[in-house]
């Protein structure tokens, strides 16, 4: 690992994440996930980490390997359908990370959830983070939408609030 970016991890501070992710982009994620949901039986999160941990850094833990922790961390899994999703963005290092429960794994192929990882990803090049977070929303539900479409009875299993782990 390179001690350039230990060290950008390491002295990064958490609130740059309100400079990309301002509470009026919170809200519109918020909503973006909502609003979806009500087309579906999934449960969307969305999660942004600013840097990782020294502990975590000196494992050599990857964007996907946080991403599962952070999956259970927020029991993404803890639905009635298996149908917990976790949109996962590890700023520093600019990955974007998809984690889907085992009831969506089986129906939604990898390169699906690459390509809504992709289209965050462009966005987020150009320096619409908002648009390229709700983006992301709207491109899950539509995967959702396919195979778990919305019954009369629809919980919402899972808060719509987006996390910022700092």
């Amino acid at each position: 690992m390179s001690a350039l970016r230990m060290l950008r991890h390491l002295l990064t501070p958490g609130w740059v994440l309100n400079r990309a992710f301002p509470s009026s982009a919170l809200a519109a994620i918020e909503s973006a996930v909502r609003t979806s949901e009500a087309a579906h039986r999934g449960e969307i999160r969305f999660a942004v980490e600013a840097g990782l941990d020294f502990a975590d850094l000196r494992r050599g833990v990857t964007a996907r390997e946080r991403a599962v922790e952070v999956f259970s961390r927020l029991r993404v899994w803890d639905t009635a359908e298996n149908t917990g999703v976790l949109i996962y963005v590890q700023w520093l290092d600019r990955r974007v990370e998809i984690v889907a429960d085992r009831g969506i794994a089986a129906r939604v192929a990898q390169d699906e959830w690459d390509a809504v990882c992709r289209l965050m990803e462009n966005a987020f090049r150009e320096g619409r983070f908002e648009q390229g977070a709700v983006d992301a929303v709207v491109a899950t539900g539509a995967l959702l939408v396919k195979h778990f479409p919305a019954r009369p009875d629809n919980p919402n299993e899972l808060s719509n609030r987006p996390v910022l782990l700092r």
